[in-house]
């Protein structure tokens, strides 16, 4: 395998949209957005799902790569809620139809979701659940860092339906959360796993990430070994994705303290063996979960889904972001607010939905957004007739390395494969391949 992730660890997409947000063109105004929303949500059993960025961070931890604001000031949090609540609020007007429609899913991203106090989460969240019809199989979550979150917050939360919460982890290291400026000890991840059980939370996830500096197969196996005494529901195993010239803040690591290629992917392996032989299922890419858990139990059926928030066993066909920088989606578009975070409260306070950018799709789009969606989430995916000759040229090498195969008029990802999916969904990206990048504007795939 070394020579195999030294051949395919080349910049590539992650493919939580296509097309990827660089290739974005053609910007719907707010008034088609509008009525792409009314469009989708107009039908007797219209769906959706609902996020919000929270972006404040009370300190800044080097790997991440959020749309994010570093302040110790609480004061924010006021302002911050009233102008999502007046975007909230705008959309009612313009999109009446959102009344009528099951909301399935609200999720709560960052940013740190806990910046906010208890009274503040239930002021930001109590109007929009009363606003709407909320589904009798609703999902709330809500990202966490543990050295900031609460029982009261996680009670308040408990008490409006939410159940499921994902813990910020990322390694149990004290020499790599130094590095990473994220002192978090073993006891305040395992304090708030155990006070998010008692309180009825159905699911509980974990967020590691590997590659990070001066991590080692022995640190990862400690953190995987902790991770296992706390048996969370789910575990997100991501790439630590190096994109400096976005993230200033990670030139703070020191090149030789990162692990990379085969040095990096090994880290992985290292941790899914654990994972597996653990008794946890592999979900799609970079994600795991016990047996009975929703995302096993969606993958099984053939019916997991994935979007900006990564896997997901609901599917909505619309997904609405509020707040500063939130993207959302239809079948037709995209749509981002706007990220710079005075510009979006300017923004509010005319009372006009904060579009920064977006994408209409094509017809030729749609097509690939499915079959990258497929692939993604099936690990096969049916070609066109006239995808093939070209689908067997551009793979030959991945082919030949036993990394896809074709069966008939299929596109088949094998085992030995996996760790490099994204560099098979490469074949579907036109966009990609009609204009390359003359600069890095991915994180390497392996």
């Amino acid at each position: 395998m070394k020579n195999l992730f030294q051949k395919y660890d080349v910049p590539a997409p992650r493919y939580t949209s296509y097309p990827t947000v660089p290739y974005w063109e053609n910007t719907p105004s707010t008034d088609q957005w509008c009525t792409n929303l009314r469009t989708h949500l107009s039908s007797n059993d219209a769906s959706f799902s609902l996020y919000i960025h929270i972006p404040y961070c009370e300190t800044l931890c080097t790997f991440c790569g959020c749309n994010n604001v570093i302040t110790k000031d609480h004061k924010k949090e006021v302002p911050y809620v009233e102008s999502v609540l007046k975007e909230w609020s705008l959309y009612l007007q313009n999109v009446p139809e959102i009344r009528n429609a099951e909301l399935k899913l609200l999720h709560l991203g960052g940013g740190t979701p806990t910046f906010l106090s208890a009274d503040h989460l239930k002021q930001l969240l109590e109007p929009i659940l009363k606003s709407v019809k909320v589904a009798k199989n609703f999902e709330g979550s809500i990202e966490v860092d543990p050295r900031r979150t609460t029982a009261l917050q996680l009670q308040a939360l408990r008490e409006l339906g939410f159940n499921r919460i994902s813990l910020g982890v990322q390694d149990f290291d004290p020499e790599v959360q130094r590095l990473i400026n994220r002192l978090q000890p073993f006891e305040i991840t395992e304090r708030i796993t155990e006070e998010a059980r008692q309180l009825g939370y159905q699911s509980v996830n974990f967020d590691l990430i590997y590659g990070l500096a001066r991590q080692t197969k022995d640190s990862i196996l400690t953190t995987v070994s902790k991770t296992l005494e706390l048996q969370p529901d789910r575990i997100a195993l991501y790439s630590l994705a190096l994109v400096p010239w976005i993230k200033p803040a990670q030139r703070l690591f020191k090149d030789e303290d990162l692990p990379a290629g085969e040095e990096k992917r090994t880290l992985y392996e290292v941790a899914r063996f654990a994972l597996l032989d653990a008794g946890y299922v592999e979900i799609g890419m970079d994600h795991f979960a016990l047996p009975q858990e929703a995302l096993s139990l969606s993958q099984k059926k053939g019916e997991l889904h994935r979007n900006f928030m990564g896997y997901t066993d609901q599917k909505t066909p619309v997904l609405l972001g509020l707040g500063v920088s939130s993207i959302s989606e239809t079948p037709d578009m995209f749509h981002q607010n706007e990220k710079v975070l005075p510009t979006y409260f300017q923004q509010i306070e005319k009372e006009k939905i904060p579009t920064f950018r977006g994408h209409v799709l094509t017809d030729e789009d749609k097509r690939q957004r499915q079959q990258i969606l497929e692939f993604m989430t099936k690990g096969k995916v049916k070609l066109a007739e006239s995808q093939l000759k070209e689908a067997r040229e551009f793979l030959k090498e991945m082919e030949k390395d036993g990394l896809i195969q074709f069966q008939e008029s299929f596109l088949i990802l094998t085992e030995k494969g996996h760790p490099f999916l994204r560099n098979a969904c490469l074949f579907f990206d036109e966009r990609l391949k009609r204009k390359q990048p003359t600069t890095q504007v991915f994180s390497k795939a392996v």
